[in-house]
């Protein structure tokens, strides 16, 4: 917001209010199409969290800051302190109810055996936690990430794999239909002739949300080098600089500006279409050079024969737990369970046989694989430890002594994959 309001401000591009609202409402970035190109390529996991998470706290704190210059430009008056804690306040408040939202819905999802009513809560949830933030005058959207994150990773382990499945596919269509929706209202609005005479604005526009992008991941993947024994190597930085694409959340921000702000609402709106087209056609697609040329797809040999071969155990399993369970409770007769049992079983010990055959054909697959489990274990045993403490059973200073330990196994394992990491770059 700073960067790039300040360049436009000194450009005498907009006046400095309007610049930071522009600052604010290009701020989020929009990861969708390059976090599916990662996966095609097989990316590094931890490059995919990098660029999925920044987008996750971006949209949020975002539309927060939006809303609070917005607010300024139309009431030309600026108060750094009341800002600051106007948006700790909303930001806040809008992560607890989300929260607290999140596992009320989670906890009633554990009691329910019906993916119909379950997808239906999840839907309450989402529009809920949004319309009940709002009313407190908190952050709505920060209360749907709030609410999403908790109800993604603790509603779902009392869910039914048909309803995982059922849910999954309705958000993920939702999400493609509102994505869409955007984009086909920005094609509805977009006046090319405007585009076209203002080429130089757009120009201006486009140079300082890259300065900006410069100073943000270079310069923050300097600080997180300096300070944590998880690096970022520079090929990853580049990946994430050019990353940062435009699309949907400035749209939907832009689109949203009162008609109060006269010719220069029309200005904002063709300076973020600008910008936002950059990336769609610029961007988008020369990510996959980029990501091929800097070497970062690291799949070694037989990584797909792996991934098919591991899924198929992993389904195997799922699908002998689920009818254990179904047994267990009286869904499915004790004749009809004996004569699937065998069957799953001998699927499981042949992909498991098979599994062990490719691991041991690449050993770089089974010195990763190696070293997730090892560093699940870790903590795993670091969660066992706080839990003794909170029971009582150790006191602070065991705790203290023994997380330390750990820690050291974790930084050691973490260490082992970097220098194994930078040798495949290299």
């Amino acid at each position: 917001m700073l960067v790039v309001g300040g360049m436009l401000a000194m450009g005498n591009i907009l006046g400095l209010p309007l610049a930071l609202v522009f600052g604010t409402l290009i701020a989020a970035t929009d990861p969708t199409s390059v976090v599916v190109l990662f996966r095609a390529l097989g990316v590094p996991r931890r490059l995919s969290v990098l660029v999925e998470g920044e987008s996750l706290l971006n949209d949020g704190t975002a539309i927060v800051l939006f809303n609070i210059m917005l607010a300024v430009a139309l009431d030309g008056q600026f108060h750094v302190v009341i800002a600051i804690a106007d948006f700790i306040r909303v930001a806040t408040g809008g992560v607890v109810v989300g929260l607290m939202l999140g596992w009320m819905i989670s906890r009633l999802i554990a009691r329910v055996d019906d993916y119909l009513i379950e997808t239906t809560l999840t839907t309450v949830l989402a529009f809920g936690s949004y319309l009940l933030a709002e009313r407190l005058h908190f952050s709505g959207v920060l209360a749907v990430v709030a609410a999403g994150l908790i109800n993604g990773n603790i509603g779902h382990q009392g869910m039914s794999p048909t309803t995982r499945i059922v849910i999954f596919n309705f958000w993920e269509t939702l999400a493609f239909l509102a994505n869409s929706l955007i984009f086909l209202l920005i094609g509805l609005d977009v006046n090319l002739s405007a585009l076209l005479a203002h080429w130089q604005l757009i120009l201006w526009a486009i140079t300082a949300v890259f300065v900006a992008r410069i100073i943000v991941v270079y310069g923050l993947s300097l600080l997180v080098n300096r300070l944590f024994e998880s690096r970022i190597p520079l090929p990853w930085q580049h990946i994430i600089g050019w990353g940062g694409l435009r699309g949907a959340i400035s749209l939907a921000l832009v689109l949203s500006l009162p008609a109060t702000l006269g010719d220069q609402r029309e200005l904002l709106r063709v300076m973020t279409f600008g910008v936002v087209l950059f990336s769609l056609l610029v961007q988008a697609t020369t990510m996959q050079p980029l990501v091929r040329w800097l070497k970062v797809a690291t799949r070694p040999d037989g990584q797909v024969e792996y991934e098919m071969r591991h899924a198929r155990l992993t389904a195997a399993r799922a699908a002998e737990k689920h009818l254990a369970n179904l047994h267990s409770q009286g869904l499915v007769s004790s004749y009809t369970y004996e004569r699937l049992k065998p069957k799953l079983d001998e699927s499981i010990e042949s992909y498991a046989d098979a599994v062990r055959e490719v691991l041991r054909a690449v050993p770089k697959l089974e010195s990763e694989e190696m070293d997730t489990t090892r560093r699940e274990i870790l903590r795993a045993q670091r969660s066992a430890l706080i839990g003794l403490r909170q029971d009582g059973v150790i006191s602070q200073e065991v705790l203290e002594e023994l997380r330390a330990e750990v820690d050291a196994q974790l930084i050691s394992v973490s260490a082992a994959e970097e220098v194994s990491l930078n040798v495949d770059q290299e």
